[in-house]
Parts: C-alpha cells; sequence; structure tokens
C-alpha cells in the first residue's frame, strides 16, 4: 500500500488552501489538529535548497510526530537528529542511528540506561558545556561500559562592550576558542567520555525575524543579524580549529530555520539544524529571506454568540513557550479578518473572536500557533490532507503516551 506521506514528499505541490482542507476534516469533531501534506513537503524541500548541499539535522522538537520525522529523514539532504531531552533522544534512537541532545542532561535513569547499553551509545550524543557536567554523569553512570559520546556546546551569542551587552540566548558559558579547546582537552583527559561533535546555535539570528514592526526596527535588527554573522563565522571557525587540535570532531552543527543560508556558507560548518520552518508557525512569518508555506493547524468551533460581531470558540489558549506577549498567541487564520479581543486572548476555556458577524454556533475557526512542535503537546493525533483528502492520522507524541518536556 502506498505510504501517503511518502507520496506527498515525491511530488511535492504545495498547499492545498483552507477550503480543502475544511472539506476534508469537515466530519471531525474539534476540537483538532491538522497538518496539510503539499505544504509540508514543500516547506522540507525548500529547506534542502537553502542549505547549499549540506545536511539538515532534524530539530524533533520542531516536530514532535515519529511519522512525519520518519519521512522526513527520508528526504535527500536531512540526516540526524537534534533531540530535546535524553528520554526522547533514547527513544528515538530505538530506530534512529544519529540523535543528539540539543541540551545538557540531568536525567539519571537515562543517562544510566545510555551507559549500559551499547547500541544506544552507539547512536546518541550528549550535549555538555562545562567540568561540572562531566562531574555529574561521572557520579551516575556506573563505571566501565561504552564510552559516551559528547558534542561540546559553543555559545553563539553576540557579545559587545567587553561582555556588558549579551544579544542572542543565554546558553553555554563556553564563548571563546580557547574555552572550547580547554574543555575538550579536559573532555579528552576522561577515557569514559569521547568528543565527536560541536555545535553552536545562533538564535539572534535564525530565531529574531527581520521584516516586523517598524522600519527602523527591522533595520536594527539586520544590522545586527549582519555583525553578529561576521563575529560568529570568526569565532567559530577559531574554536572549530581548537577543539580539532585535540580530537577529530564527526560534525559540526550551527544555525537554525532563519539562518540557514548564512550558517551552511561558513566553511567551518558542516551541518545545519532546522525544524520549525516545517509546520511554519506565526513566528516564522517575519523574515526575508524565506517565504514557508503554513503547513500545521489547530481548529475549535464556535460554540455561543455573545454579542453582534463577536463569536466564541471552545478552548483555544494554546500559548506559545517564551517571553510572555503578543506574538506568542495562537492567530485565527480562517475564517479571513478574525481577530482576538485584547481583554480576553485566547482562552483556557474560551477564545472570543472580533469580526465574526458571518459565523454561527457549530462553525470551525482555524488557527496557527506561534511556535512549531508545541502544538502536537495539545493533541493525540495529526490529520494529513493532501490533495484536497484526509489521507491519514498519526500520533503525535502525546498520542503515543509520550510526554518529555
Amino acid at each position: 500500500m502506498t505510504d501517503p506521506i511518502a507520496e506527498a514528499f515525491d511530488k511535492p505541490a504545495g498547499g492545498c488552501g483552507f477550503e480543502s482542507l475544511a472539506e476534508a476534516t469537515a466530519h471531525l469533531d474539534p476540537p483538532y489538529a491538522v497538518v496539510d501534506l503539499g505544504a509540508l513537503a514543500a516547506n522540507a524541500h525548500a529547506l534542502v535548497r537553502r542549505a547549499i548541499a549540506k545536511p539538515i539535522r532534524l530539530a524533533s522538537k520542531s516536530v514532535r510526530c515519529r511519522e512525519i520525522t520518519r519521512t522526513v529523514l527520508g528526504l535527500d539532504g536531512f540526516r540526524g537528529i537534534l533531540a530535546l531531552t535524553l528520554p526522547e533522544a533514547l527513544w528515538l534512537g530505538q530506530d534512529t542511528t544519529d540523535v543528539v541532545v540539543g541540551y545538557p542532561t540531568t536525567h539519571r535513569a537515562a543517562l544510566r540506561q545510555l551507559a549500559t547499553d551499547e547500541e544506544l551509545s552507539r547512536r546518541v550524543t550528549l550535549m555538555v558545556d562545562s567540568i561540572e557536567q562531566l562531574d555529574f554523569i561521572e557520579s551516575v553512570v556506573p563505571a566501565g561500559g561504552p564510552p559516551l559520546r559528547l558534542c561540546l556546546d559553543l555559545d553563539a551569542s553576540l557579545r559587545l562592550l567587553d561582555g556588558r551587552v549579551h544579544l542572542g540566548m543565554r546558553r553555554s558559558p563556553v564563548h571563546s576558542a580557547d574555552a572550547a579547546g580547554r574543555l575538550a582537552r579536559a573532555i579528552a583527559a576522561r577515557p569514559r567520555f569521547r568528543l565527536v561533535g560541536l555545535m553552536a546555535y545562533e538564535g539572534q539570528i535564525a530565531g529574531v525575524g527581520d521584516a516586523v514592526g517598524s522600519r527602523l526596527h527591522r533595520l536594527q535588527i539586520r544590522a545586527m543579524q549582519a555583525a553578529s554573522a561576521r563575529e560568529l563565522r570568526e569565532r567559530r571557525g577559531a574554536a572549530v580549529a581548537a577543539v580539532r587540535r585535540v580530537v577529530d570532531l564527526e560534525f559540526v552543527n550551527g544555525g537554525g530555520t532563519g539562518s540557514i543560508e548564512t550558517t551552511a556558507a561558513e566553511p567551518a560548518v558542516t551541518e545545519v539544524a532546522a525544524g520549525s520552518g516545517l509546520y511554519c508557525p506565526t513566528l516564522f512569518d517575519g523574515y526575508r529571506r524565506f517565504r514557508p508555506q503554513p503547513a500545521a493547524f489547530f481548529v475549535n468551533g464556535v460554540v455561543r454568540r455573545p454579542a453582534p460581531g463577536l463569536a466564541t470558540v471552545l478552548g483555544g489558549g494554546w500559548v506559545a513557550s517564551g517571553a510572555a506577549g503578543p506574538d506568542r498567541l495562537p492567530a485565527p487564520a480562517w475564517p479571513p479578518g478574525l481577530e482576538l479581543t485584547t481583554l480576553e486572548g485566547a482562552g483556557e476555556a474560551q477564545t472570543p473572536l472580533l469580526n465574526a458577524a458571518r459565523l454561527h454556533v457549530g462553525d470551525t475557526v482555524w488557527f496557527r500557533h506561534a511556535k512549531a512542535g508545541e502544538l502536537c503537546e495539545r493533541v493525540n493525533e495529526l490529520h494529513l490532507v493532501h490533495g484536497g483528502r484526509l489521507v491519514a492520522s498519526v500520533p503525535t507524541y502525546r498520542g503515543e503516551g509520550r510526554a518529555f518536556l
């Protein structure tokens, strides 16, 4: 039998439009989530083109659905997974041979499982950025056993005025090439570990849109990102060289959906990371360099009409993580013209919508989430539509009984 997901990826035709999506799922009772396979496939191929022949490591937290992850990894241009947690990596590592944990871990049971399983220890790579983490891991895992693969996390933020100004994620304490070299030597001196990779995520470039806000704001963001890209290109290259003088690295990972082109162009980088560009949540609407197609949606039902021009859907408060603000709220996408109210926004129990005179009880409203994979924490399955037909329903992590973070 033909795999409907693989078929969509073989012939990416783009999204089919809200009318077709709504018709294909009209028999479902909200709330539910839908993925437009045509748009998803088109986005995946666009990511590969932007990576200029360097492999893309798939950020699993931005997908959170194993069926979709398997299909994307089958596409030429994708290789390996960047997982959110070690328990998730061990789960995915059962049928995936290359999983890097994107963040340090203190999960004792998972560390012991990794340290006593030769196959998983070959497939899963831990993230570290300090000697303190090395000490912790050694205190948890039993003596002996297979060596544990490690990736060194280099901080990619832009620091100005002797560090008094910090632009970017608050991640690793390892910022300089000298610091990277010192940590690499400390790892190499411990037989229990094997340093195989280096990662640096430039969130101030990959995760900040440069086509939103006032003209002045846009110019400021673009100037900051250009300066950061120049500084990081030099510093990341020096850090990789310093670490390679200690060990022979298998991979150097960098970037994200918003910075694939600039990151992939760096000679020191061997692979890039991406995931959010597959679903295209609202936070990725404000970029000049690329225009992914919205591919993931959730649907709520209209249950009341509290006043003329207002309609209220049940639930809808699927708010994204990060600094609280309007950009973290889901956005009504269809029917067009709907807006959240400033008083209630997207609520746990109800979400009133403005400009809704044409809506009636029993109608549905389609929303886009502000972030990508977090949508899957709210539903047990994703309903996949291709060519105007509902072709499959596949479980999310939640639908498989998994909740990692």
